[in-house]
């Protein structure tokens, strides 16, 4: 389905997960720009519970990179069935050279007694990965397993959980777009239904 060429539907639907990037430096205001949209997201009580930390020091990429590999080891050592699988097929592992080769690392924190906190925090995610994109800065989801060994490398106070790592940057040559449902897939009216019509 396609609609009027909105800026928003092309950013959209351009937008993909990047994991290979160029080590190449830009202005960092630029990411200060797309944080600003991403404050203007709704949010429960309009709390705003989030915080945004950029990364641009070489060593703290590094211990972060080394944290979460090591959580990553123990998360692949126990993966089974179909996500194993899932992974193996995209050669994906433990390593994670995106966290040290990307320029730059936003971390994305979230206040743990605000209401809806998770929710309204990955609704400004949202609006950040799509103003990233309009601005032609690959970026990536990365939720660690081990959140909150990682989250003491910011020396982040007690009150506020990570919720993802988003490394951002050029893209080092290009990634074909996963394949999305169709719409029918996943819309219908009144009632929910699956592509079979079961209720």
């Amino acid at each position: 389905m396609t609609g009027s060429g909105s800026v928003i539907e092309k950013v959209a639907f351009k937008r993909r997960s990047v994991r290979k990037f160029r080590s190449t430096r830009f202005d960092v205001g630029i990411l200060m720009e797309c944080i600003d949209i991403a404050k203007e997201a709704p949010s429960g009580s309009n709390k705003q519970p989030w915080h945004f930390v950029i990364v641009t020091d070489e060593s703290l990429k590094k211990a972060l990179r080394e944290t979460c590999e090591k959580g990553e080891k123990r998360f692949y050592s126990h993966v089974r069935g179909e996500l194993a699988e899932w992974l193996k097929s995209r050669n994906l592992d433990w390593k994670k050279d995106f966290l040290t080769r990307a320029p730059y690392i936003i971390a994305v924190f979230g206040e743990k007694k605000a209401p809806y906190s998770r929710e309204s925090v990955w609704i400004a995610v949202g609006y950040l990965l799509l103003a990233l994109e309009e601005r032609g800065i690959a970026s990536l989801t990365y939720t660690p397993p081990n959140r909150d060994e990682v989250a003491g490398l910011f020396n982040a106070v007690d009150d506020f959980r990570l919720e993802v790592l988003i490394p951002v940057g050029y893209e080092e040559g290009y990634k074909i777009k996963e394949p999305r449902k169709k719409l029918d897939e996943i819309l219908s009216f009144n009632h929910f239904f699956t592509r079979e019509g079961k209720n």
